[in-house]
């Protein structure tokens, strides 16, 4: 018995490895680990916080003074008015703005992006630090912090939710669909009808984009989000344009492997990448640098910028040609690689 057990399991063990099972149990815990290295730690080197001014508003002579001497710690920038800061923020120029409290005169109001990020902690600690070398224990420079990025966290976590849901689709599901219809010779047998190989990559391309569009509907409507015709035309294009690029790139995933199982690891080696960095860019400078080099980040920067800051389509138009582009790309290959009957 216990040598029938052991061939057995050795059985299933040599198919894991073929069937690549193995190596996504082993790439996993690797990924996570290797991302951790990436994540800001407290004996990282010290970026300097890039502070705003507003010109003509009644700052402490002492305080402005303190901080602009402290050149190793703050780069400080002045601007007109604060509508002109607050723009500053949002193209992620800068780390902060400082003007007067309305509550309280004698003290400061911070404005950050959102209050969910390291850029955050490190103005507060940075001020908070300087103040209490130069004056010691007094009552701090900030009476409080308003983000730009106003809302309910349901809605402050809707692009991550978003981008998870888009990558699911074409990284998960559409690669096994794709590979079961290889490996059951089911697409052989649809290429004798008169059908033809791009009937069939569009329909796939359609299936995705919709499983894709009824996820975020529902997500939508379970969360009560609603949406100015203006933001509500850029969510919908880039949600579009983004469900086209990865329904495309997971089917030309599929065409690269023989089986469901091969299609379902290969699905997880893109998709853990493609997820973690851009949804983690808020939190770490490193991944923040690393992100905008990945497709996904092309989709989830501008779908968050739109929903959270009211971002319009005009204003990505580089992000929406590149997501684009990817699809063609992909598409483009998935039909030659029918063309050849790869793997079939």
């Amino acid at each position: 018995m216990i040598r029938n057990i052991a061939a057995l399991t050795l059985n299933d063990l040599a198919i894991a490895f073929k069937n690549k099972t193995l190596f996504l149990i082993l790439f996993v815990p690797l990924f996570i680990f290797f991302s951790l290295q990436w994540v800001d730690r407290t004996e990282a080197p010290l970026q300097k916080v890039k502070i705003g001014l507003i010109q003509g508003e009644s700052y402490f002579p002492e305080m402005v003074q303190n901080i602009q001497s402290a050149k190793n710690v703050f780069d400080v920038f002045w601007f007109s008015n604060e509508a002109e800061g607050q723009r500053w923020l949002k193209e992620k120029k800068g780390d902060g703005l400082l003007v007067p409290s309305e509550k309280e005169p004698e003290r400061l109001e911070l404005i950050i992006l959102t209050k969910a990020s390291f850029q955050t902690v490190a103005v507060v600690e940075s001020l908070s630090a300087l103040q209490i070398a130069v004056e010691g224990k007094r009552k701090n420079w900030i009476s409080g912090i308003r983000p730009l990025q106003e809302g309910e966290v349901q809605k402050q976590t809707l692009p991550t939710w978003i981008l998870m849901v888009v990558l699911l689709v074409g990284f998960i599901v559409l690669p096994a669909q794709v590979a079961e219809e290889k490996e059951k010779k089911l697409l052989l047998g649809l290429l004798q009808t008169p059908m033809r190989e791009a009937e069939w990559l569009l329909a796939k391309v359609f299936l995705g984009m919709i499983l894709t569009g009824l996820a975020a509907i529902l997500l939508q409507l379970l969360g009560r989000f609603h949406f100015d015709f203006a933001g509500g035309f850029s969510y919908a294009a880039f949600l579009a344009v983004g469900s086209f690029c990865f329904s495309a790139f997971g089917i030309c995933l599929g065409f690269l492997c023989r089986s469901q199982a091969s299609a379902r690891t290969l699905g997880v080696l893109f998709y853990l990448p493609h997820l973690l960095p851009s949804a983690l860019s808020d939190f770490s400078q490193k991944l923040n640098t690393i992100a905008p080099l990945l497709p996904s980040y092309q989709l989830y920067g501008p779908i968050k910028s739109i929903l959270l800051e009211g971002g319009r389509l005009p204003q990505f138009s580089p992000e929406w040609g590149y997501l684009f582009f990817i699809g063609l790309s992909a598409s483009f290959l998935s039909y030659l690689l029918m063309k050849r009957r790869w793997l079939m």
